[in-house]
């Protein structure tokens, strides 16, 4: 990442307030794109609409989802609210509409033939995955006393938001 001292403000701003590295990561990315996209002024000399612009930009131009709009719109909001100490009012801009697509479920059958035919290095994260519910990072960063087989339940530790909860070990797992 650059070792712009502005970029290191908001960096350190983030880390205090215990956000993770991916939103740390991806914060930094989106209001650096905003500082390029409006010729590397800085954000204190940049008014609503600035922020609008770089905002319809990525919904026309880029193409960009509403979900990625909102994600950018959070990292501004966090860039003025949090480290320039200043509320942003009344913005106008078009969202992106993304059509509703329905999702793609697999069936018990497809489910079982998939994880037959895998490899045992990918076999036991892509079951917790499925059979218990757990996001990528959290089967990830799973630890043995996290699990108890006899009650067939486990922990997940620090999960999304740093927060604990219970799933069940479910099926033959």
């Amino acid at each position: 990442m650059s070792k712009s001292p502005f970029l290191q403000s908001v960096r350190t701003e983030i880390r205090t307030k215990q956000y993770s590295y991916r939103t740390e990561r991806t914060y930094l990315y989106w209001v650096r794109q905003f500082i390029l996209f409006n010729d590397k002024k800085h954000p204190e000399m940049m008014r609503n609409h600035k922020i609008e612009r770089f905002l319809n930009h990525l919904a026309v131009n880029r193409g960009g989802s509403s979900s990625t709009q909102s994600q950018v719109l959070c990292a501004i909001i966090f860039l003025y609210k949090n480290v320039l100490k200043r509320e942003i009012e009344n913005l106008h801009y078009k969202m992106s509409k993304t059509p509703r697509r329905m999702p793609t479920v697999l069936n018990p059958e497809e489910v079982a033939s998939s994880l037959r035919n895998m490899d045992a290095e990918y076999w036991l994260i892509t079951a917790l995955l499925y059979c218990c519910g757990l996001r990528i990072s959290e089967a990830l960063s799973l630890r043995i006393k996290d699990i108890d087989l006899k009650i067939r339940n486990l922990l997940v530790f620090n999960g999304k938001g740093r927060k604990n909860r219970y799933t069940l070990i479910r099926g033959n797992l």
